[in-house]
């Protein structure tokens, strides 16, 4: 396992762009968090979001998560050029006369994926912590560490993602293709869950039960939006009449689909590396 993971880094390790893609990638997310932190003055208004309790335990692991997550088409970058440059630099036939085999090929691409996914959970979880105990209204240990399940589902989430990237990697070999196809891949599950929606089953909730087994649906339903918790929002809303019944818990039901994907998309690029002419 460390000698496949190994191989891969090696390969990162010369491979500027990654690494300028990757360091941008956790500057944002904690630029972000430094943003947030920031009190803007205009005349005698004060306003600083943090204040808005963003940055409270427990709400602070869902809302970090949920906005790292929007971030993480630039590691997805950095996957699927991770494959493409096999076949741009023929790295991937040379590493099979080397006697790796296409098995080991593709579990040191998974290994990678794994190591990129748990490096950002850890960090999402450090800038949380630090930023919850410094701004957070509570500070007790049993409230400090609930909700911890939003991280598990951000590693979950990312390990999903990314693997889906690189079955993308294998299937186009191109990273511009790749990462159109994605955003294709994308558009079309929203056409299908409007379709259905306004279309065929208006009225009913047979578009949102089909559309929660959809790949990229499934991930996002992992971690729900968390705006609507924010005390503001419920309070504004409650003045309007009106009321938020969302379930903001991660799902097992989410849990099991994205692994499903995950298995079917390593088991896909392992099938075409399998029967495909290298």
């Amino acid at each position: 396992m460390l000698r496949l993971l190994n191989i891969e880094l090696q390969k990162l390790r010369y491979n500027r762009a990654a690494k300028v893609i990757s360091i941008i990638y956790f500057l944002l997310i904690t630029f972000i968090a430094l943003i947030a932190s920031i009190e803007f003055n205009f005349g005698d208004f004060h306003f600083r979001v943090a204040d808005q309790g963003i940055f409270n335990f427990p709400f602070i692991w869902h809302f970090n998560t949920y906005m790292a997550a929007i971030l993480k088409l630039f590691l997805a970058i950095v996957i699927v050029s991770m494959m493409s440059n096999e076949y741009s630099y023929r790295t991937l036939k040379q590493n099979l006369i080397d006697g790796l085999s296409k098995k080991e090929f593709l579990l040191s691409k998974f290994l990678t994926v794994l190591l990129f996914s748990a490096i950002s959970t850890v960090f999402i979880f450090g800038v949380s912590l630090i930023l919850g105990l410094i701004f957070s209204d509570y500070n007790e240990i049993g409230i400090i560490f609930s909700g911890m399940e939003y991280i598990g589902a951000y590693f979950i989430k990312l390990v999903a993602f990314f693997s889906f990237c690189l079955f993308l990697g294998v299937l186009v070999k191109r990273s511009a293709f790749a990462l159109g196809f994605l955003i294709v891949w994308q558009i079309v599950e929203w056409l299908f869950y409007g379709l259905m929606k306004w279309q065929f089953f208006k009225d009913t909730d047979v578009a949102d039960n089909v559309a929660q087994f959809f790949p990229l649906n499934a991930m996002a339903n992992l971690i729900k939006e968390p705006i609507s918790r924010l005390g503001a929002i419920q309070s504004a809303a409650n003045q309007l009449g009106e009321s938020f019944t969302k379930d903001y818990h991660v799902s097992m039901l989410n849990i099991f689909i994205v692994l499903v994907w995950t298995s079917l998309f390593l088991y896909w690029s392992y099938a075409i590396l399998k029967k495909r002419d290298l």
